[in-house]
């Protein structure tokens, strides 16, 4: 008999008080389990006092190394960041940079430190781990956030494999089966990474009626409105906040029978 497990995050907790507005209620009135919290959000510390008034909800840490700031001093990685003091608009030139340079890689090991150093003095319970756009899967910046985060008990990581995303796939997925070997949990399957910035309900209720075997995780970005500081260009954030609440989500997730819950809840099953 298959088993379906189903874990539903939330990126960029803390980006913004739309976004930490929508993962309170997407969690207290949807099917959302977990969010994954950008220490050095605009409004980290509101998500922070969000996430200890909801215990049920599981909350990772966002690494971020692109499209944001640091949490260490600009001047301290400065072959991350550019004249503004955030990480270099590009990502091509980072991901080089941390290959080719090993002031660069020791750069980038202090801030992802500083991050999961940050994310402990919240005090909340580490669930899981991933970084903004992916950038985990840089080999290099993967194993930074993995050696780090056993420090600090790290349940999981994200694995962004989904069906139909090619070399991305067949990649994230080399790299899942190292983590496990590794001891570190990761989920077997994401939905949701072809339907960034629009997973509208249609398609989540048609992401849930198509789950697969083992673990799974569905990751959103909802937000209250659809343009605040940071955000994507296009992303119907507001859409994935009513997808997530929509009765008929909540109806297909409960007729799938799937288990649902944060990373933590499935670690050690999904090693």
């Amino acid at each position: 008999m298959s088993v379906r497990r189903l874990v539903v995050t939330a990126d960029d907790f803390g980006a913004a008080l739309a976004v930490n507005e929508a993962v309170e209620r997407a969690h207290t009135q949807g099917i959302l389990t977990a969010a994954s919290l950008m220490v050095s959000g605009e409004a980290a510390q509101d998500a922070v006092a969000r996430a200890r008034r909801l215990p049920g909800l599981g909350v990772g840490l966002h690494v971020v190394l692109a499209d944001g700031r640091p949490v260490l001093p600009p001047d301290q990685v400065p072959a991350l960041v550019g004249p503004d003091g955030w990480f270099h608009p590009s990502m091509v030139r980072t991901a080089f940079a941390i290959a080719l340079s090993p002031a660069a890689r020791a750069q980038m090991r202090a801030e992802v430190a500083a991050q999961f150093a940050a994310f402990a003095d919240t005090g909340l319970a580490l669930d899981h781990v991933n970084a903004h756009k992916h950038f985990h899967l840089h080999p290099m910046i993967a194993a930074a956030i993995i050696a780090e985060g056993r420090r600090h008990g790290l349940p999981a990581i994200r694995m962004p494999a989904q069906a139909g995303t090619g070399m991305m796939e067949h990649w994230a997925r080399l790299l899942g089966r190292q983590w496990r070997k590794g001891g570190v949990a990761t989920n077997d399957n994401v939905a949701g990474l072809i339907q960034t910035g629009a997973f509208t309900a249609d398609r989540m209720a048609a992401a849930l009626a198509a789950l697969p075997e083992g673990l799974t995780e569905l990751y959103t970005h909802p937000a209250t409105v659809d343009a605040y500081p940071g955000s994507a260009p296009g992303y119907r954030y507001r859409a994935e906040l009513a997808a997530l609440t929509d009765p008929g989500v909540i109806a297909a997730l409960r007729a799938s029978g799937v288990e649902t819950g944060p990373f933590a809840q499935f670690a050690g099953r999904a090693r």
